[in-house]
């Protein structure tokens, strides 16, 4: 789960970093309000959305010059203007994709003297199952341009959890960055504040972009974007409060309801699978016949009759796909089960796309007798390789 950048500043506010004073804007009139609170002389508007690139984003329909999601103001009143602006269009980033997200807040924060603006990031490595570090000297929004063409501008190390977060990682990252004098013990200082709230709130990323030297050689957090582990929200109530519905994916938003794992992607056929590692398998092997898979769907192994029903529900509701594979194994999840949820979704919302459904495992030959007996349009399958075969070939007509 992600928050927007005012609601990262103001928890790790809490946990003693140095970051700006700002206010969240709701409402075009809220917006002189809330800058006039802040002591100027120069603010910055910030359209709130979670993407990055809103400096460099644009909105839909601009006008000619017009400037992006991050912008400067010079009075109170170009504050106000400036808010309103952006309240309520699209703005679109390289990762928002093309159809952008709508600005529904704004983050209107004091201005900052800027000397040196600098990386920094703490997030799970997967490898080592350690929390690492990872920073460069090279800050700002060119960040994805130096780690694709100057890597060795990135030190990145993980910290062992038997110790924690010790004074000598800071040391090695302000050094990393070429802080000297007071800043490193600074940088000692502000990483281990940023360890903690990492492990407390049971982060997957933080990330700082960028941390800056002001011109009087502080550090301080000039923007922020946090992702948690959504497993773990059930201990941070705090966090999941936080929650801002209207950024996810309906779908996503759909399926989280009925405990549904599931991803939507770019492709064009919808996948049903029970467990995560037959579900990338299932993906790869689209993939290999020639196509591209609609979304990452898990059922998991105790998955009811309505479950499944709400899946296919969701694949379906997704314009993108034109054929649907089930690819069910069944141990804990029973084929019969799949069957009974499959019927129960077709009756209920149609069937205009091809289906291919493989089934193997648990109570299989009832499944298939479900299926066989429900006289929808089934595509069956024999195996994985198979199915993906016939889906693609479906599709493709």
């Amino acid at each position: 789960m992600n928050i927007h950048e005012y609601q990262a500043k103001a928890l790790l506010r809490s946990y003693g970093a140095p970051v700006s004073d700002g206010r969240a804007v709701f409402r075009a009139e809220e917006a002189k309000t809330a800058a006039g609170e802040l002591d100027g002389p120069l603010w910055v508007v910030k359209a709130q959305i979670h993407a990055g690139g809103r400096g460099k984003g644009s909105f839909k329909e601009a006008d000619a010059g017009e400037k992006g999601g991050v912008r400067l103001a010079k009075s109170v009143e170009e504050a106000e203007a400036e808010a309103k602006r952006m309240l309520g269009r699209t703005l679109v980033t390289h990762q928002t994709g093309p159809a952008g997200k709508q600005v529904n807040r704004i983050y209107i924060e004091d201005g900052s003297d800027i000397e040196r603006e600098l990386y920094l990031a703490l997030l799970v490595d997967r490898t080592t199952s350690r929390i690492s570090f990872v920073c460069s000297t090279e800050g700002g929004m060119d960040i994805e341009e130096v780690a694709a063409s100057t890597p060795e501008k990135i030190l990145s190390f993980s910290v062992d959890p038997a110790t924690g977060y010790q004074p000598f990682h800071g040391r090695r990252i302000a050094f990393a960055l070429g802080l000297e004098g007071k800043q490193v013990k600074e940088c000692v200082g502000l990483m281990g504040i940023l360890y903690r709230a990492f492990v407390e709130k049971d982060m997957e990323m933080l990330e700082i972009n960028p941390l800056i030297v002001t011109d009087t050689g502080n550090l301080k957090v000039l923007d922020a974007k946090l992702g948690f582990d959504s497993n773990a929200l059930y201990r941070q109530q705090d966090i999941l409060a936080l929650r801002d519905e209207t950024e996810e994916d309906p779908k996503e938003l759909e399926a989280s309801k009925y405990d549904l794992n599931y991803i939507a992607l770019d492709g064009e056929i919808g996948c049903m699978v029970n467990g995560a590692g037959l579900a990338m398998a299932t993906m790869d092997i689209i993939k290999l016949y020639g196509s591209e898979p609609a979304n990452f769907l898990d059922v998991g192994g105790g998955a009811t009759k309505e479950k499944v029903t709400e899946a296919f529900k969701i694949i379906t509701s997704d314009l993108q796909v034109k054929g649907i594979l089930v690819n069910i194994f069944g141990g804990i999840m029973r084929c019969d089960v799949i069957a009974e949820g499959v019927i129960a979704a077709v009756k209920e919302v149609g069937l205009k796309v091809p289906l291919v459904v493989r089934l193997e495992g648990t109570n299989v030959e009832k499944g298939k007798e479900i299926l066989n007996a429900s006289g929808l349009n089934v595509i069956a399958a024999d195996s994985l390789s198979d199915g993906a075969e016939k889906i693609v070939k479906a599709v493709k007509g």
